[in-house]
């Protein structure tokens, strides 16, 4: 979730360095993200090489330039997430409020000793077995259970899954958002969407990679926000994902493997 939000950031600095000197460099040796080591050590530990975003410096200058204008309208749609906290922290845990947390709404948070360890990683249990929409079991142990960082790739629930078509066909034939319940647990977590259409809630959810809720449609009974970090988990210590603010206020970036549990009653 850290590159996706590293993405969301060029925008920025296209405007303060402008087109070219954001994407190229005039020295054969430094790179464009020379100036923030820590940020592409961060980048490095969640195994994506932002290099492949910026132009090889053998390409025609043409070629670059035409390269500049089609990553600018690309990365445009992305200009919604500062990352100016990573740039002053680096490896350090960044306060949730660095990014702007809307704190006078329903958003709870909680204690890091949700997360401690248990009898199966920080959950006390392993995932369910048959989990919805089709989501790898092997997977959603591992991001549940056993990590505090990492996710699964981004637009994971566009390719195998029926995320998009389940959701549709149980907003078309109910009329009622869509309960998501913890993969672990089988609590509810999220109800989607709620006040906004269910073509708005996956059109933001493809934008950004992730299922994507709102304060809203948390249910906030079974879910607390770490202070110390923006980690999103259940009180059950199931790792969720993150809280990304935008312009529109607190956005829960939220792995489809941990929200793909069936109800706790079945």
């Amino acid at each position: 979730m850290i590159a996706s939000s590293f993405l969301m950031l060029i925008p920025l600095l296209l405007n303060e360095w402008g087109p070219v000197q954001a994407f190229t460099s005039t020295s054969k040796t430094a790179s464009p993200l020379a100036a923030f080591p820590r940020l592409t050590n961060n980048i490095n530990r969640v195994g994506v090489d932002i290099r492949a975003t910026f132009p090889s410096e053998q390409h025609a200058e043409s070629a670059r330039e035409a390269g500049v204008s089609k990553r600018r309208n690309f990365l445009a749609k992305f200009a919604s997430v500062s990352l100016f906290p990573l740039l002053a922290f680096g490896p350090s845990p960044v306060s949730a409020r660095g990014f702007g947390v809307v704190e006078n709404g329903p958003l709870v948070y909680g204690d890091d000793s949700i997360m401690s360890q248990k009898e199966h990683g920080t959950t006390a249990v392993p995932v369910q077995e048959n989990l919805r929409y089709g989501v790898s079991r092997k997977l959603a142990d591992k991001i549940c259970s056993f990590n505090r960082v990492f996710a699964e790739m981004g637009g994971y629930f566009e390719g195998s899954t029926s995320f998009e078509k389940d959701v549709r066909n149980l907003v078309a034939s109910t009329g009622e958002p869509v309960t998501f319940y913890d993969s672990v647990s089988g609590k509810p977590l999220f109800k989607a969407p709620v006040g906004r259409s269910v073509d708005e809630f996956i059109a933001e959810s493809k934008i950004h990679g992730w299922p994507s809720f709102r304060d809203r449609e948390v249910v906030w009974s079974n879910v607390r926000v770490l202070r110390s970090s923006g980690e999103t988990v259940s009180l059950d210590g199931t790792h969720l994902g993150h809280n990304l603010p935008d312009q529109n206020g607190n956005r829960y970036c939220i792995n489809l493997v941990s929200i793909a549990g069936n109800p706790e009653s079945s």
